[in-house]
């Protein structure tokens, strides 16, 4: 009877303002409904009216999941009325500024966990500050960052070992310390912030910081992907972590998938009946995420290259900032080839979208056969769900450490070759020419290679692995439940005044 009249357990879900960070935070909420939790997603107004769609039809199926509101000072910072993520805006400036507003959200959302006393927070990792306001109320705070065990412990080895100052050239290879794996990295790949102290070298340390006196940490990953990784977070890191994913599993249904956030720019039925005309595996997939790293320049050199290599393929084409420009202005007119959209819409060989993609579905096809991506922690995820072979081509973040856990850990895939590390607010340089691009495509598309083959059964065992470890009984659904019973436990630890 007491486990009946046990009240339920509320945590409150508060994801950054970046498309990448709030979608596999909404998946994350949703999945937590799903196993009787009160999930209460934190976030602002035009935020909400991305998600609405899932989270009503989550309410429908009886789960206790809603959002909460808080006013985004857009104003405040010059921002126009609605710009409350980085989609919605132009130039690098007003990606600053946007930044800079999220800081402010600390008043608000103290105020709220004030009032309504939740029994966890989980919280974006770039909101720091959250762990100052969490400790004033005895509320468990737990990270939850878009990236791997893998990417935490890179980090952490160069914190402790600085491997990188012991070379003499920014081309020069050395050895990551201390790792399960012969990780490799140049200075090159490595970010500013990590090569020389700046602004953000103490607001990473920060985070860094406040994720260590927090509860613990949540990663959309699941054990079997980075078992040696995991292990090494908690045994030599001794720190908290709990392999929930892949979340975007959750999503079960097509306009599940469909609707994970931004309104797709293509029907997706006019997209799968393109991908159902095709050979199972000669679909090259290509999309960089929604951040804009890509020049107009560089766009050109990859159409080239793709029209070279003669592979059928679907690209997604986002947002393009010319950050050369005084504004840093958004370029809306991408230059491709003379006639290159005419010549492979009429062939049927390739189809362009401008926007955003039903990346999920189009993973998931028997038709795509590999991916062409930037590293993002989202996009490798996906892909390995999907049990797609991957052409790497990191720029910023913490890309170039997923690229290296995808070519040396799990070995699915094959990189472009990109070795420089490129601010946010600087041009990244064209040093992909065309026939790199369609050697590198022609090489992973075609199935003669039995490096090729074998890359490609072990994708296909790690889709099989990570259908395995989300369902009932698997690693990720155990590990729910685990995290579940010990927030439980804390907050009868609570009570009780211990």
């Amino acid at each position: 009877m007491d486990s009946q009249a046990e009240p339920k357990l509320e945590i409150f879900f508060f994801p950054y303002i970046l498309g990448g960070h709030l979608i596999p935070m909404i998946d994350l909420a949703r999945l937590f409904a799903s196993h009787g939790v009160k999930a209460s997603i934190v976030t602002t107004p035009h935020n909400v009216i991305l998600f609405q769609n899932p989270i009503l039809r989550d309410q429908q199926l009886g789960y206790d999941i809603g959002f909460l509101t808080l006013n985004f000072p857009a104003e405040e910072f010059g921002l126009p009325n609605g710009c409350e993520n980085e989609l919605t805006t132009t130039n690098g400036d007003m990606f600053i500024k946007l930044f800079m507003a999220a800081m402010k959200l600390q008043d608000p959302l103290g105020k709220l966990l004030r009032q309504t006393r939740p029994d966890c927070l989980i919280s974006d990792r770039l909101y720091p500050w959250t762990a100052d306001v969490t400790d004033g109320l005895g509320i468990p705070r737990v990270v939850f960052d878009g990236s791997s065990s893998f990417s935490h412990c890179v980090e952490e080895s160069l914190r402790r070992y600085a491997p990188h100052e012991k070379v003499v050239s920014e081309t020069e290879a050395f050895l990551v310390p201390g790792l399960p794996n012969q990780i490799e990295l140049k200075r090159s790949m490595l970010p500013d912030y990590v090569k020389a102290e700046n602004v953000f070298t103490h607001f990473l340390n920060e985070a860094l910081e406040c994720e260590i006196k927090s509860y613990g940490i949540v990663v959309n990953s699941f054990y079997e992907l980075e078992q040696a990784y995991a292990d090494y977070f908690q045994k030599d890191m001794k720190r908290k972590i709990w392999h929930i994913g892949p979340v975007s599993m959750y999503n079960r249904t097509n306009i599940d998938k469909v609707e994970r956030g931004i309104k797709t720019s293509i029907d997706e039925h006019s997209c799968l009946s393109w991908l159902d005309s095709r050979e199972p595996n000669s679909v090259l997939y290509i999309s960089f995420g929604s951040m804009p790293r890509i020049t107009s320049a560089q766009l050109l050199e990859i159409a080239h290259g793709l029209e070279a290599s003669n592979h059928p393929f679907i690209w997604v084409i986002g947002r393009i900032l010319d950050y050369s420009s005084k504004e840093k202005q958004q370029v809306e007119n991408v230059v491709l080839p003379v006639g290159f959209e005419e010549r492979i819409t009429k062939s049927k060989r390739g189809l362009m979208i401008r926007g955003w993609a039903p990346q999920l579905l189009i993973l998931e096809h028997p038709a795509v056969g590999a991916y062409m991506n930037h590293c993002g922690w989202n996009s490798i995820i996906e892909g390995v769900t999907a049990g797609v072979p991957m052409i790497t081509w990191p720029f910023s973040s913490e890309q170039f450490y997923n690229e290296r856990f995808i070519l040396n850990v799990i070995r699915v895939g094959i990189s472009m070759g990109n070795e420089d590390w490129v601010p946010l607010n600087e041009l990244p340089r064209v040093n992909i020419k065309r026939d790199k691009v369609a050697h590198v495509v022609n090489r992973l598309m075609g199935c003669g290679e039995d490096e090729v083959v074998d890359m490609r059964k072990r994708a296909e065992e790690f889709r099989d692995k990570a259908m395995k470890a989300f369902e009932k009984g698997g690693s990720s659904h155990s590990n729910v439940h685990a995290f579940i019973a010990e927030i439980k436990s804390c907050r009868k630890i609570s009570q009780n005044g211990h």
